[in-house]
Parts: structure tokens; C-alpha cells; sequence
């Protein structure tokens, strides 16, 4: 577990990374619990030891699952 400025996270499992930066932050994926609440998905740039974030995007479930529909439905 972290804690960062008096937020404590757990990083339960990492979905995936999307991309890498030059400086090696890289965009995840990640299941993660906030603060000890149930875990949600939350995706946003991670330095390479999980210790500097940037602004990220934290979904449920549920909302994961739209998205993904939303993202199927795209013609790419």
C-alpha cells in the first residue's frame, strides 16, 4: 500500500498499460482501492515506481462495461 499527500492506495492487480512516455511514465490500467473503499478501474500515468500519478480517470464496473460498449461501437 501507498500513501500519497493523505491518500493511501493499493494497486490490486494492473490491467494493462496503453502507452509509455519518454521519461518512462507510463498510462495504466489498474484495479486499485482508494483510500481502503472497494476497488475501482482506474486509468491514468504512473511513474515507474507507482509512487507519482498523474490526472487520472476512475470508473466502477459498471461503467467500465459502457465504455467498452461505447469503444466497440466505434468505426475505426
Amino acid at each position: 500500500m501507498f500513501v500519497l499527500a493523505n491518500i493511501k492506495y493499493e494497486i490490486q492487480e494492473n490491467v494493462g498499460t496503453i502507452s509509455e512516455g519518454a521519461k518512462g511514465w507510463k498510462r495504466e490500467l489498474n484495479l486499485i482501492s482508494w483510500n481502503n473503499r472497494d476497488p475501482k478501474y482506474d486509468l491514468r500515468d504512473w511513474d515507474e515506481q507507482h509512487e507519482k500519478m498523474g490526472k487520472g480517470l476512475t470508473l466502477s464496473k459498471e461503467e467500465l462495461i459502457k465504455l467498452r460498449d461505447l469503444l466497440n461501437g466505434l468505426d475505426l
